[in-house]
């Protein structure tokens, strides 16, 4: 009787097993996860529930999600943050002005494993309002800002224009879209004084901000030792720091001791690429001189978009080949601008979490990468997007790792052809 009883409950459990829906949408299984603000770097599993991140683990099971990808031998990271891209494509210019150079940003951050980019200064704050309808709330990338100090923006005849520098309009356009915009931006300046990045600063101490600057000419007088010394305050963002505009490294070729100076007032460090703005000459003096940056970004726009940068996981490799480990990469484009632009709930993959994750496949060859202008350096590991999700979407997957094989796909019968029945 007993054995009876005990062979009955036995079914009955695996009955309800068989029975028990899964617990999660999607479950990326048996990829080598690195998400530097919890300290994870292993192979372990990634389970999503309802566009977040629902479990880290080991040996989760495929059976407990609605569907399972096979990421073994690829890395999972937190989805990839830009800091320092132009993202307005301007409708109207001011006569003789060239063509707007904002790139539309769903066309180039997922197949970059980007799931977030901060425009660096395109529009100001009369322009603001129109780049919010027109691009940030129809993208699916998360789109946030830095607000140029001049009013008009970016790419408008107004760099030096003091008249168009208006703190408190600045201060008071950040404090109406918290979140959104995340500082604000002193760009190509070329005057004489310091009105520019003063002026972006003191939009920051009004709405408790930080300030990005890309530094314009400098002088005998406006030069980066002042700038770090006497303008930024610590938690500033000095982009395009591996530019030599600005004289970062000497003639010598030795680093330039204002830029130690700076990092130990906390000025922080970011690539800032571009088209002009990232020279091996000056990255590997600064890397034999212990000296690396804090931060990844692209100053993605559409001059440099087909240039040396290429995408974030190239600029990434880039930097392994001047000696930063896979980890301290994953971390610059990832959890260090998140800390930067002050949202620490982005670029880690915390339970919670919107589920915004890169997967990336590292290989080991001989490739050459080149800078702003073009000149190679060889190195012996490449990282390549495969697989990006925002909020837990899948958005990019190059080798079809999340795809259903077509003798079973569910032709004319799924959304895709719902929707295009009329």
């Amino acid at each position: 009787m007993k054995l009876a009883l005990a062979l009955c409950c036995c079914v009955f459990s695996l009955a309800a097993a068989a029975q028990t829906p899964p617990s999660y949408d999607l479950l990326l299984k048996g990829g080598h996860v690195i998400d530097p603000k919890n300290h994870i770097d292993k192979v372990t599993d990634v389970a999503v529930l309802g566009g977040r991140i629902a479990r880290v683990a080991d040996n989760i099971p495929a059976s407990a999600a609605k569907k399972s990808i096979d990421l073994k031998g690829l890395y999972v990271t937190p989805g990839l943050i830009d800091i320092h891209t132009h993202l307005f494509p301007r409708l109207v210019l001011p006569p003789g002005s060239p063509p707007s150079e904002g790139i539309e940003p769903d066309t180039f951050s997922f197949r970059g494993g980007v799931t977030t980019m901060v425009d660096a200064g395109s529009t100001g704050w009369k322009e603001f309002p129109e780049f919010k309808e027109r691009v940030i709330k129809p993208s699916k990338t998360r789109v946030l800002a830095f607000l140029n100090i001049v009013g008009a923006g970016m790419g408008t005849g107004n760099d030096d224009n003091v008249a168009e520098m208006t703190a408190s309009e600045a201060a008071r356009m950040a404090q109406a879209n918290p979140g959104l915009i995340v500082g604000f931006k002193s760009a190509h300046y070329g005057g004489p004084g310091w009105e520019s990045v003063d002026l972006a600063v003191q939009a920051g101490n009004l709405a408790h901000l930080p300030v990005m600057v890309d530094f314009g000419r400098i002088t005998a007088t406006r030069n980066i030792r002042e700038l770090f010394t006497n303008h930024l305050r610590p938690g500033d963002i000095f982009t395009h720091a591996f530019s030599g505009h600005r004289e970062e490294v000497l003639e010598n070729g030795a680093l330039n001791p204002a830029m130690e100076a700076g990092r130990k007032r906390a000025i922080i460090f970011d690539v800032g690429f571009g088209s002009l703005s990232f020279f091996w000459y000056v990255a590997v003096p600064a890397y034999k001189a212990g000296f690396h940056p804090d931060s990844i970004s692209s100053d993605l726009h559409k001059l440099n978009m087909n240039e040396g940068m290429k995408d974030m996981p190239n600029m990434m490799s880039e930097l392994m080949t001047l000696g930063s480990s896979l980890p301290e990469v994953v971390e610059m484009a990832s959890w260090a601008p998140a800390r930067e632009i002050h949202h620490p709930e982005l670029g880690n993959l915390d339970v919670g979490a919107e589920a915004d994750i890169a997967v990336l496949s590292l290989e080991a060859g001989h490739f050459w990468f080149t800078d702003s202008v073009g000149a190679r350096k060889a190195g012996t590991r490449r990282l390549t997007s495969a697989l990006t999700l925002r909020k837990g979407e899948v958005m990019w997957d190059r080798d079809g790792l999340a795809a259903q094989d077509w003798e079973h796909f569910p032709y004319r019968k799924g959304p895709f052809f719902e929707s295009r029945k009329n």
